[in-house]
């Protein structure tokens, strides 16, 4: 037949989600500048307006973009050969988190054995300089209080989403919705504790030390490694929401559901992320609080 599609690859047709999506996050940007520091194309400080306009436009883009895609997985346009690609996009997608998560933790252990500006050559240097972290008079966060409940509760949450996934994969739609509303009560109430947490460290003032002049970099460090592990954790319960409407308007099959499957990838990687921040944020350096 003349024209027929003699190979396995997609070719996208013409899609305005790129553009789109770039110029939301444009304005986005200068939106947040202009909400923090105002000054910025005559906004005023402290107006989110533009901001919350460009906020819009990437949700707008991202349901639009992501149903184009189910459309073209239920057209038939996701041959194997496809099917691979979406998996090493949401591979590297995971890797480029890991390495953010990376970077952090980088910038901590800086902060934990060099917060002095000291140079450290032996193993009894660094044991007492990882000893002098926090900084004297910082108050930090018992482990083994809430923390301890937000890491059963993610551990938890990695089981219900394997249950969802391997109901799933055996046809069994039922236990697969349980599995992922399961997971999804269990990310919110992660989240829920998150924000009882944090008004409780804003509230006591933990952080802040009038005679450690680097206490700030304690805190600084705990609520950029915290709070943007609580992002990822907001932005997988949305994934995971979305695959549950999906489940139950009828979407996936035992054969085809890389959706979910890449919702459960990325609740897996929070899941581990989180047990690292638990143990050296919390246990080993919390621990070592004066």
């Amino acid at each position: 037949m003349a024209g027929a599609v003699k190979h396995d690859y997609h070719i996208l047709p013409p899609s305005p989600w790129p553009f789109v999506g770039s110029a939301a996050a444009t304005v986005m940007a200068i939106g947040l500048i202009g909400w923090l520091k105002g000054g910025v194309l005559g906004i005023e400080k402290g107006n989110w307006a533009i901001f919350a306009a460009g906020m819009a436009g990437i949700l707008y883009t991202m349901f639009g973009w992501w149903a184009d895609v189910a459309k073209e997985s239920k057209a038939g346009d996701h041959t194997p050969v496809v099917s691979i690609g979406l998996r090493y996009g949401m591979i590297l997608f995971i890797a480029s988190e890991v390495m953010f998560f990376v970077a952090w933790f980088w910038m901590f252990f800086e902060m934990a054995l060099f917060h002095e500006h000291r140079t450290l050559s032996t193993i009894e240097e660094v044991r007492t300089a990882w000893a002098a972290w926090p900084p004297a008079g910082v108050e930090t966060v018992s482990a083994w209080h809430l923390p301890l409940i937000n890491t059963l509760t993610l551990l938890l949450s990695g089981t219900t989403v394997t249950w969802a996934h391997h109901a799933l994969q055996v046809g069994d739609r039922k236990g697969a919705k349980w599995g992922l509303i399961l997971t999804i009560v269990l990310g919110c109430l992660f989240t829920a504790i998150q924000v009882y947490e944090y008004a409780h460290i804003n509230h006591e003032q933990l952080f802040y030390s009038e005679a450690a002049a680097n206490s700030g970099l304690y805190g600084s460090t705990f609520f950029l490694a915290t709070g943007f592990h609580g992002f990822h954790v907001f932005v997988g319960t949305l994934f995971l929401i979305v695959c549950l409407i999906r489940l139950m308007t009828g979407a996936f099959t035992p054969q085809k559901h890389f959706g979910f499957e890449a919702a459960a990838w990325y609740w897996h990687f929070v899941d581990v992320v989180w047990l690292f921040l638990f143990a050296f944020i919390y246990v080993i350096f919390g621990a070592s609080a004066h």
